[in-house]
């Protein structure tokens, strides 16, 4: 039996922590189970997920959906889309069953990528490999989640570059359904000894094609978007990561807008994040005057999960007169103090 192979490609990065990966994993898990009720999907698609934050990593090998069970989504640090394409392309040559004089090969592999930021390495190099060898023999879409995604970049992978719009738990139930929908197509097709390929029919408040002609060229290697810091647990020495979203607001003395991060949350994460972050980047800081709130700490509940070390690194302290910084073994005291200090900021 000819496969039908879908890859999820997805981004990881740490912008993505909280609800959004929740989303995806509660997504995930949808698709798969539709697809495995679809009696024409259920005979010939084959699905694999991998993974892209700092570094790529197979999450899901390909294999036939009634074997396939939803995995559960790590973090990383860093948003390399050049390694991320790497790894597809290298599971495609390993999987891809040519056509030959003896046998019919595969189905055009459908690939599905979601990222929610600008990439912050040098994807040159895998969007040129990826243009000679794959662009004629696999199809690609690439979905934006969120407004200030770099498409012109993504563009230049595929035509069919989409942005969801990602407000609302209910807006991911209907993304995942057009996805559903659009496989469930696909492997109709393929029986007819169609192209293989068809997307469902858009919801245009949920997901849309974008005009690629008015975006800008954006500035690489941090996403701006939201800053994420690193940080872990005096206790437990677990990692967590403290999330802000842009915020831009006028100035009522200037006129002119200023912009600060707005807490959204701190979040638990395990060690597979050290394994998924790239540590070759630049270093990147921001001042801790342009962050707004603090959280407590995710892991063990400390008052305050945002506390510098002398080393440089963030955990957090409790009411102890003595705390261990968990990164260094450093031990001290802290007291709060007046105006902003530079932090090391990861790359989003």
């Amino acid at each position: 039996m000819r496969k039908l192979p879908i890859y999820f490609l997805i981004d990881v990065s740490e912008s993505m922590v909280g609800e959004q990966i929740q989303f995806v994993e509660d997504g995930m898990a949808t698709i798969i189970k539709a697809i495995k009720q679809d009696p024409h999907a259920i005979e010939t698609v084959w699905v694999s997920i991998i993974v892209f934050a700092g570094q790529a990593k197979t999450l899901v090998p390909l294999q036939e959906i009634v074997s396939f069970y939803p995995p559960k989504f790590p973090i990383g640090g860093g948003t390399s889309l050049g390694k991320g394409l790497g790894h597809l392309m290298y599971e495609l040559r390993k999987n891809t069953v040519k056509t030959t004089f003896e046998q019919k090969g595969d189905w055009r592999p459908i690939v599905f990528l979601f990222t929610d930021g600008f990439p912050t390495d040098d994807s040159k190099e895998a969007i040129n490999e990826w243009k000679q060898n794959w662009a004629k023999t696999a199809n690609l879409v690439a979905v934006s989640f969120g407004d200030e995604t770099d498409t012109k970049l993504l563009s230049e992978l595929t035509e069919n570059v989409l942005h969801f719009k990602n407000s609302t738990e209910e807006d991911y139930k209907k993304f995942f359904k057009w996805i559903t929908d659009s496989i469930k197509t696909s492997s109709v097709s393929v029986e007819r000894n169609a192209s293989g390929f068809e997307l469902a029919e858009m919801d245009g408040n949920t997901l849309s094609k974008i005009d690629l002609t008015k975006q800008p060229t954006p500035n690489l290697y941090v996403d701006n978007n939201y800053v994420v810091l690193s940080a872990k647990c005096q206790n437990s020495k677990r990692p967590y990561l403290m999330k802000y979203r842009k915020h831009i607001q006028p100035s009522g003395f200037t006129g002119l807008e200023t912009r600060s991060y707005r807490l959204v949350g701190g979040f638990q994460i395990d060690n597979s994040y050290f394994e998924l972050s790239d540590y070759s980047q630049i270093n990147a800081k921001i001042n801790s005057d342009e962050l707004m709130g603090a959280p407590s700490c995710p892991c063990c509940g400390n008052q305050f999960g945002f506390a510098m070390c002398q080393c440089g690194k963030i955990h957090c302290i409790g009411d102890e007169e003595v705390s261990i910084c968990p990164w260094c073994g450093n031990q001290g005291t802290y007291t709060s103090g007046e105006g902003g200090f530079d932090v090391n900021r990861t790359l989003g």
